[in-house]
């Protein structure tokens, strides 16, 4: 597979790429094919009754929950991004991160509480390694002179790796939960990380040359400073945001979160102060890019909260009924009875009634699936009918990321033989802007669906995927690069983790959004205001693009 991936590249982006770059799109693209089949039904699992297998969490608990637990998925980085440039190396923070992943996907395929937070603490601390290590090696093969240009058009297809395995996980993912149980879908995300892993150790010739530790100089912080100064005090904020008394920014998740950034926000910002001349202007540009593109996570993450609960409850699900014999057969279809029994009672937002003692409350009636749909659609037999699994929304973004992304490379490949291309911070200006136009979409199906009145086609979530899909491939693979292009060569790991820090921080953000979700009687205000948040964002952008395009201008880079 790699030789295939290997010939289509030249095809793609209009020159020829190191050969290490199918070994690290193949090892990507299996490690998002087990953290994405974790993803996709990481909230359901969690909102799912005990009874059928689930937490049995509300849903804002389970909101809280994963906005914490994607927030620190991408605060590790910054920490397993410096260890790599320092002491372990970016191969070895592969293999470490990796293994740690493994295990926690397998950990939640078992039972209890314990074995449920130990496994998130897994995952969370191996992302940290993995996730900026494998961004340098690309980008450190991309340093030969002869790549240096087509560095941007690398990461694009680099994170086509990384959006395969997001499409393709949740259709197995799908498969293993209605065939088996959920457990069956937790183990299969751990092998498709040990999978990811022998792809690397085959492709292993193809880079090791790129696994140039960086020698600190003169005026960086160390090791032991970084662990004493900036680790342990995230620590101790964060274990200090939790006990303290009250929800002061609305959980004590959040609480502890948001003091446990502190310490490494001012890190990254003492950087900027302790550079020397040549590295001061360029660092100060990448703080401001991870400012402007909190806001773009903070959004875009609610694919997996606010989106999926669109997806399980406001989307016409059912399948036809010529499909409905195949989608049985295929298992990406869950089988929900239309018969009157003791089911579950929801409120008019779809969570999970309960009294006094904590139980959940059933009385006579259907699925909850039949609240909001023409009454007509329901079997006057009591027939099961057959719903597309919620679940497999999660796989349209990463289907528009595949099949957009040589669209996008070849447009840009076009206006830089007009000589026309725009900069790097200007493409993701841009990206910050189209992702806005998404919401309008959402905003749009609340209207057509009278507010939740009536279920509404999927092709509304496919449109709203769609444009901020477009959105995405305008800004988070050039974020890669421009961290690469701008990064002083001793930091290039530890800024990828900045990067990521500003994706943890918007990852959170799409959290405490999320738990608004249920304040708005009138749904389509909420999507406008995300609306707002990267309209503000976007236009922040384009007020600093002539000073980013100066300094990327300094550094000879475009």
């Amino acid at each position: 597979m790699a030789q295939q991936v290997q010939s289509a590249i030249p095809a793609r982006s209009g020159g020829n790429h190191p050969k290490g770059l199918p070994y690290l799109f193949l090892t990507e693209m299996w490690e998002r094919f087990g953290y994405y089949l974790m993803l996709g039904i990481f909230v359901l699992y969690m909102k799912e009754t005990q009874g059928e297998g689930g937490m049995g969490f509300p849903a804002v608990t389970a909101y809280d929950i994963f906005g914490t637990f994607i927030a620190f998925t991408y605060l590790t980085p910054f920490l397993g991004g410096f260890l790599a440039d320092r002491k372990l190396g970016y191969i070895n923070s592969v293999y470490l991160g990796g293994a740690l992943m493994g295990l926690g996907y397998m950990g939640l395929a078992l039972p209890g509480l314990g074995f449920f937070y130990a496994s998130i603490a897994l995952i969370i601390i191996g992302n940290g390694f993995f996730k900026p290590s494998i961004s340098t090696l690309l980008g450190n093969l991309y340093s030969e002179e002869q790549y240096k240009d087509k560095k941007d058009a690398g990461y694009n297809i680099f994170y086509m790796g990384i959006n395969i395995g997001a499409f393709v996980c949740n259709i197995i993912g799908a498969f293993m939960r209605n065939k088996f149980d959920w457990s069956a879908a937790f183990l299969s995300a751990g092998v498709g990380m040990f999978l990811g892993l022998i792809v690397f150790t085959i492709g292993l010739k193809h880079y090791r040359h790129a696994n140039v530790l960086k020698p600190a100089v003169a005026g960086d912080t160390g090791i032991g400073q970084v662990l004493s100064l900036v680790f342990l005090p995230a620590i101790i904020a964060g274990v200090l945001g939790w006990m303290i008394p009250g929800d002061i920014l609305g959980s004590d998740s959040t609480d502890a979160f948001i003091a446990a950034t502190i310490p490494v926000i001012i890190f990254f910002v003492s950087l900027y102060y302790r550079a020397n001349k040549d590295d001061k202007r360029p660092i100060a540009a990448l703080l401001a890019i991870f400012a402007v593109s909190v806001m773009f996570w903070a959004v875009f993450k609610q694919n997996g909260t606010v989106l999926t609960d669109w997806a399980q409850n406001y989307t016409d699900r059912q399948v036809s009924e010529s499909m409905e014999q195949a989608a049985g057969k295929l298992y990406l279809a869950e089988e929900v009875s239309s018969k009157e029994s003791m089911v579950t009672q929801y409120d008019n937002q779809f969570r999970t009634l309960k009294d006094d003692n904590g139980k959940e409350v059933k009385a006579m009636g259907r699925s909850v699936y039949f609240r909001n749909i023409d009454p007509a659609r329901i079997p006057a037999d009591g027939k099961p009918v057959y719903l597309v699994n919620t679940e497999l929304f999660q796989s349209v973004n990463p289907g528009w990321v595949v099949m957009l992304t040589p669209l996008v490379v070849a447009f840009f490949a076009f206006l830089r033989r007009k000589k026309k291309e725009p900069s790097t911070p200007a493409k993701i200006a841009w990206g910050m802007l189209i992702s806005a136009l998404s919401t309008l979409v959402m905003v749009a199906a609340v209207y057509a669906g009278h507010n939740g009145e009536f279920k509404v086609s999927a092709l509304w979530l496919v449109g709203c995927y769609g444009v901020i899909t477009i959105g995405e491939l305008f800004l988070s693979p050039m974020g890669l690069s421009l961290v690469s292009k701008l990064s002083p060569p001793r930091l290039t790991a530890l800024m990828m983790g900045g990067f990521f820090l500003s994706t943890s921080i918007g990852n959170k953000l799409s959290g405490i959004l999320a738990k608004t979700w249920y304040n708005y009687e009138d749904k389509s205000h909420f999507f406008l205001v995300n609306c707002g948040l990267l309209l503000v964002s976007a236009a922040i952008g384009f007020v600093m693009l002539k000073w980013l395009n100066k300094i990327m201008q300094e550094k000879g880079v475009k």
